[in-house]
């Protein structure tokens, strides 16, 4: 399980888990509960670059970033 420690949003951190090029599972702590487990739960078993096309560049609120952007981040950098 690896952890990425988030920047510029109101969760804290995210933990994932990635098998071969497939996202297994992800946690987000802290943020907007019900839409980071909805994330989480829509992104387990698909292709981590998949996930990264998806949600890379979303905004929240003129942040520049946002939990989904973030989980990209956590992946291209997993994925380096």
């Amino acid at each position: 399980m690896a952890v990425y420690k988030t920047k510029g949003v109101c969760s804290r951190s995210i933990e994932f888990e990635i098998e071969g090029d497939v996202v297994k599972s992800v946690k987000f702590n802290g943020g907007c509960n019900g839409n980071t487990q909805g994330i989480a739960s829509l992104v387990q078993g698909m292709k981590v670059d998949d996930v990264i096309q998806r949600l890379k560049g979303t905004d929240c609120n003129g942040r520049g970033t946002s939990c989904p952007d973030q989980l990209a981040k956590a992946l291209e950098e997993a994925r380096a």
